[in-house]
């Protein structure tokens, strides 16, 4: 890891960090990597992800580890009448408070909106729920259910086969993106209006504002069948289909040698691309044929067009279909593996994937940040220990005695 100097973006803004799993985490890990002062509330037992999907024993797990980088851990139980004081000190001298508890669990803790706000007036208080208000306000929300309900599911596979979850977390880590990015912008207009706000922002909604361009489709099948999807029969809703880019541009996974489960390039054959493509798979005939020379003609057979590319792809290893593609200036890129992203050169040298020292586990290896700014470089720093930093709020920060803190947790509250 380099290790840069200087301020950073949000140096000076406290950030009570009250979430756990991963929609929460997520969001505030990228508020620290801008530099907040985040620090972690949770119960003495910890956020059940430290002792989630272990590869150790006895130490915290890489779902702990990867979503709460740059953070500082006290721990409180939030039950008792003296957690309650103490939370609310918490409050006072905080920025951004962070939940993503069940509807209305704060609330019951005694800390509703308005109570907050007769605490800080300063204070940004962001929620992050599976659903807005209505009829599914209080279903349980993961990850795959926000896909679901979000329109991503619906979308997402093969047309004679089932709704099928994506590899990526837009459930949890993509309302994540959007906490923050609500966050901000109430840090700003505080700027002007000297008061904070309710932040609140639901997984569906997330997933819905992700898949946009579904329900552009869904609109436009009133019009008549989506001659872009590779579909032979539309309904009245936007079907699954495959790989097909659902762009203004063809696209479509062809396979590679030696055929392996992610021997695969994702090529885009866009108009000025078509001539060199035609050179490259041997049919340069087709570069001036009537039948395949202009895209509206190829778009009724966008099936043959990735076939032919196939037959010329699977000869080849994906990295020489990349190389000779791009070549010509075609968009496309080789599926990646998990193994070959971890392994990437240029994914460490753009401090993606970083080694990370860790006092119980060692070093392990994590996803970097992907904001770059000029001015406020991020310096990936471990997760803390459970309660690492108990002595340092309470006693440093807070000004509590040294007993009454030994008391605390002798007690339970700590």
């Amino acid at each position: 890891m380099t290790s840069h100097g200087g301020t950073k973006a949000l140096e000076g803004i406290r950030v009570l960090d009250m979430t756990h799993v991963q929609s929460g985490p997520s969001a505030t890990q990228l508020l620290a990597w801008l530099g907040a002062d985040v620090v972690k509330l949770e119960a003495p037992s910890g956020d059940i992800t430290r002792r989630q999907l272990r590869d150790l024993p006895d130490v915290d797990s890489l779902y702990f580890t990867m979503l709460n980088c740059n953070k500082r851990s006290i721990t409180l139980n939030t039950k008792t009448e003296r957690g309650k004081e103490i939370l609310t000190e918490l409050i006072r001298r905080s920025d951004v408070m962070v939940e993503n508890f069940g509807p209305g669990a704060v609330d019951r803790m005694g800390f509703t909106w308005d109570r907050i706000q007769e605490i800080n007036t300063r204070i940004v208080y962001a929620s992050i729920k599976g659903f807005g208000e209505g009829p599914y306000t209080n279903f349980k929300a993961y990850e795959v259910v926000a896909q679901a309900m979000g329109g991503s599911m619906s979308t997402t596979g093969f047309e004679d086969g089932p709704p099928l979850a994506t590899g990526a977390q837009i459930g949890d880590s993509g309302t994540g993106i959007h906490a923050v990015a609500g966050i901000l912008a109430a840090l700003f207009q505080r700027e002007n209006t000297g008061r904070g706000q309710r932040v609140n922002v639901a997984m569906q909604h997330a997933v819905l504002n992700l898949c946009r361009v579904k329900l552009r489709d869904q609109q436009r099948l009133a019009h008549g069948p989506l001659a872009e999807y590779p579909n032979d029969d539309f309904g009245d809703e936007v079907p699954r289909s495959g790989n097909a880019s659902g762009g203004g541009q063809p696209g479509w996974a062809v396979k590679c040698a030696p055929g392996g489960p992610n021997d695969y390039v994702y090529v885009i054959v866009q108009p000025v691309g078509w001539q060199p493509i035609t050179e490259l798979i041997g049919r340069p005939e087709l570069a001036d044929d009537p039948d395949w020379a202009t895209p509206e003609v190829r778009l009724p057979k966008l099936g043959k067009m990735f076939q032919l590319i196939e037959e010329w792809s699977s000869t080849l290893p994906k990295w020489d279909v990349l190389e000779r593609l791009n070549a010509h200036n075609i968009p496309c890129g080789p599926i990646l593996s998990t193994k070959e992203i971890i392994e990437d050169a240029s994914l460490v040298a753009n401090e993606m994937v970083v080694e990370v020292p860790h006092p119980e586990r060692g070093t392990f290896t994590t996803v970097g940040s992907p904001l770059k700014l000029s001015d406020s470089p991020v310096d990936v720093e471990r997760s803390p220990l459970l309660g690492e930093h108990n002595e340092a709020v309470y006693v440093g920060e807070l000004g509590l005695g040294d007993e009454e803190v030994a008391l605390l947790k002798a007690n339970g509250v700590i």
